[in-house]
């Protein structure tokens, strides 16, 4: 898996710095209606959805994100031999040519930190079509902001134990950690196996 592990003197993921979360915060609240018509119309089937948090999650290295999506992409019909190599970015000997595109721009997305080429976002709307591109950069939206959202919740747990991000703030760190502990703490145990 892409970036999931750390090297030893610094926490090397991708991570939520107090401007930053408020940006993506901002971007997906004012997305939320498209977001509720994209999900009620199922322009995207869950299959496809799933691939495409997963490659993103490939990419950011959230293990909470890649147990919880690897979960329901097995939910979704995905096998698990599938699921692994979507997690180590091997998904061109699966993808049909349907969702290679998009696979590709989820890819890209994660890997420059959303600045994407705005040749690649041109060639997502011409293939999709308005609606589906939509629908599938609103999903990977989502899942870059639960993958940086998990990242960030690490990088305190790895704080404590003297691996610190680069650019990051300890006090930002705690408070995301506190809000976010009630919900990630309880999934420790079960991401281990993501954590190579």
């Amino acid at each position: 898996m892409n970036s999931i592990t750390s090297n030893k003197k610094y926490f090397t993921r991708k991570i939520y710095t107090f401007p930053t979360l408020l940006k993506n915060v901002k971007d997906l609240l004012s997305n939320a209606k498209k977001f509720a018509r994209a999900k009620k119309k199922n322009l995207v089937s869950k299959a496809f959805r799933e691939k495409i948090m997963l490659v993103t999650t490939a990419v950011n290295g959230c293990v909470y994100c890649a147990w919880y999506h690897a979960i329901l992409s097995v939910k979704s019909g995905i096998n698990r031999d599938e699921i692994n190599k979507l997690l180590k970015l091997q998904f061109n000997t699966d993808a049909n040519e349907y969702e290679t595109l998009a696979l590709l721009y989820a890819q890209h997305y994660a890997e420059t930190s959303r600045n994407i080429e705005k040749e690649m976002t041109e060639k997502l709307y011409s293939f999709y079509g308005d609606e589906v591109a939509e629908t599938i950069i609103l999903y990977i939206k989502a899942i870059y902001f639960g993958n940086l959202s998990g990242n960030t919740f690490d990088a305190f747990l790895f704080r404590l134990k003297g691996i610190k991000a680069p650019n990051s703030n300890v006090l930002f760190e705690l408070v995301f950690f506190i809000l976010s502990a009630p919900i990630l703490l309880p999934t420790l145990p079960k991401v281990k196996k993501y954590r190579k």
